[in-house]
């Protein structure tokens, strides 16, 4: 993609409404224009951030069995009348009505409408376990939306429920979805850490939030060191053994990690001091058992290996990917801009024309673009006529993990500069061994 014909609206100042990291970095580099209280557009240089996060996100819930649906964004209230929800919600609930005069609302979650799609569809147990998930917009009528798409109004959501015969089954799900998930923020460059979390009600042990460490981070939290150098399950990761499963949760579970609301402090002083991290974070996820919270009130049951219904016992798991986007951000950045860990970079390589008009600088940007396009990467072509201070400028704000540096000194010489944005290392190359290494990618 050439800058000259991309659409990325730079600006130069913070805008006032800014008040956090994310927030700030996202309206300046283009990312994001607000449309109204809570409200955003994503622009083309958000959106290919969006993208690449759901598509991971997409391939590991699809890894460990879930099936992508999509429901819809408006709601009947009468599903939520069924579950008793409809009046309990509360004002963060959009209420609407039709031309029928028909009550409607915009969905803050979908518990009841997936609920009703299994209960018309799913009979018997052989047809268990069985999880669904989607990627969709969401709307909650907060009454201080914050923090950019931190804490906004509309945001996007992915859910997943399950659905089990009995509690053994709904923990087996429950633990699938947790290993997805420590693998899911892994791949976008996180180190998410599970913490146990209330259960409200329900009770129960099997709530957790799942939080990334930043300094920036909106609540206090408590884990163990270990938890920062735990090795993630590969790829290869068996989701169909759930005695394997279950042992890679235990072994994430047992050292100490507790947010504020959790946080035994009998329990944090037997971690050696050593060993103890207190720090902020950002919630990115959470998992929840509820078991047959929806599947009561709806008659959700199957028929049963001993021939009996069964009300099939649920949880729920969320990961937010547009607030997923804005915790990386806090997680990874410095001073002159957003630091973005190469999976979810917008863009892999960014190269810079020190000096737009020249006829050996084109040329050579040109070979460069296109052997980088061959090599498969995705490349923005910083083609224009600014100067170089605010080509750099740009480069570093909208934070793509590789910058490389055509000036008309170095391609005298047959050379370019190469910039690794995360640590601001420099490296002169020859335009051949650079080259020569995209083959190699190819």
């Amino acid at each position: 993609m050439r800058l000259s014909r991309y659409f990325l609206p730079i600006l130069k100042e913070t805008p006032r409404e800014a008040e956090i990291v994310s927030h700030r970095l996202m309206l300046r580099a283009g990312m994001i224009r607000q449309q109204g209280q809570g409200s955003f557009s994503w622009l083309p240089l958000g959106k290919k951030v969006l993208d690449k996060v759901c598509q991971i996100i997409r391939e590991e819930q699809n890894r460990a069995g879930a099936l992508e649906i999509m429901m819809p964004t408006i709601q009947s209230a009468d599903l939520w009348r069924e579950s008793g929800r409809y009046d309990a919600y509360g004002k963060e609930m959009l209420r609407i009505k039709d031309r029928h005069e028909r009550d409607m609302l915009y969905g803050p979650t979908n518990e009841e409408m997936v609920t009703d799609i299994f209960r018309t569809y799913v009979k018997s147990y052989k047809d268990l376990p069985l999880n669904l998930y989607h990627i969709q917009w969401k709307y909650r009528d907060e009454v201080r939306p914050r923090f950019g798409v931190m804490r906004s109004r509309e945001f996007l959501m992915k859910d997943a429920y399950s659905f089990d015969i009995d509690f053994e089954g709904a923990k087996a799900a429950y633990y699938r979805m947790f290993v997805s998930y420590l693998r899911t923020f892994e791949r976008v460059g996180m180190k998410a850490i599970p913490m146990k979390a209330d259960t409200g009600p329900i009770g129960g042990d099997l709530s957790h939030e799942f939080i990334i460490l930043a300094d920036t981070g909106e609540s206090g939290v408590f884990c163990h060191r270990d938890y920062l150098t735990m090795a993630v399950p590969g790829a290869d990761t068996d989701f169909t053994d759930d005695a394997a499963i279950a042992n890679i949760v235990q072994h994430w579970t047992t050292p100490y990690a507790a947010t504020d609301e959790m946080h035994d402090e009998a329990a944090w002083n037997e971690v050696p001091t050593d060993s103890q991290v207190a720090a902020r974070g950002i919630e990115v996820g959470h998992i929840f058992h509820f078991g047959e919270k929806y599947s009561k009130p709806l008659g959700a049951k199957v028929q049963g290996p001993d021939g009996k219904d069964h009300f099939v016992s649920m949880g729920s798991y969320g990961i937010g990917p547009s607030r997923l986007i804005a915790a990386i951000i806090e997680a990874s950045h410095d001073d002159n801009g957003i630091i973005w860990p190469e999976a979810v970079a917008p863009f892999d390589v960014v190269i810079i024309n020190m000096k737009a008009g020249d006829a050996e600088c084109d040329r050579v940007c040109e070979d460069l673009y296109a052997a980088h396009e061959a090599a498969g990467l995705d490349v923005l072509y910083d083609d224009t006529d600014q100067r170089a201070g605010g080509k750099f400028a740009t480069a570093d704000l909208i934070g793509i993990p590789w910058q490389v540096i055509v000036g008309p000194r170095g391609v005298a010489e047959g050379a370019v500069e190469v910039k690794r944005r995360a640590t601001g290392e420099r490296d002169v190359k020859t335009i051949t061994d650079l080259k020569a290494a995209l083959g190699k990618k190819a």
